[in-house]
């Protein structure tokens, strides 16, 4: 009787051998799907900016038919568009809810650049994941 208890308890575990398969099984499986999620993720990241970016921009010609203005002036700071009437924003502001609203999804906050290089009047322009003006692909500038 205590012979089949023995064999009993070693037929319950994996061997050494089912768990190495196993992992590499899951590590190949990995190093496939990895790289597909990833640039999703950074899909996902210049789709926001340029949803953003357009937000904002239409929040800034609403500041300016508020205002009575026809064109943005060249040292327009984004931060106007959080303010308050009696802090020194728009007439109908705050025309942003909070101070991450321009910020773009790599940490960094949007710019305006008067004229502008796509928009007659003004871009709001987001330096994508480089940080920096120009590059390429995932690291490319977003403009609304």
């Amino acid at each position: 009787m205590k012979n089949k208890s023995k064999q009993r308890s070693r037929t319950r575990g994996f061997t050494l051998l089912e768990i190495i398969v196993v992992v590499t099984i899951i590590a190949v499986l990995a190093t496939l799907i990895a790289p597909k999620l990833l640039s999703r993720v950074g899909q996902a990241k210049q789709t926001a900016a340029a949803t953003k970016a357009k937000a904002i921009a239409e929040k800034i010609k609403l500041y300016l038919l508020d205002e009575g203005l026809t064109v943005i002036d060249d040292n327009f700071d984004l931060e106007i568009l959080l303010l308050s009437p009696d802090d020194g924003g728009g007439q109908h502001g705050p025309y942003l809810e909070k101070s991450a609203d321009i910020i773009d999804p790599w940490g960094v906050p949007y710019e305006i650049i008067v004229p502008g290089d796509v928009n007659a009047s003004f871009d709001v322009i987001s330096w994508g994941e480089d940080k920096q003006p120009g590059g390429e692909g995932a690291a490319s500038d977003i403009t609304q």
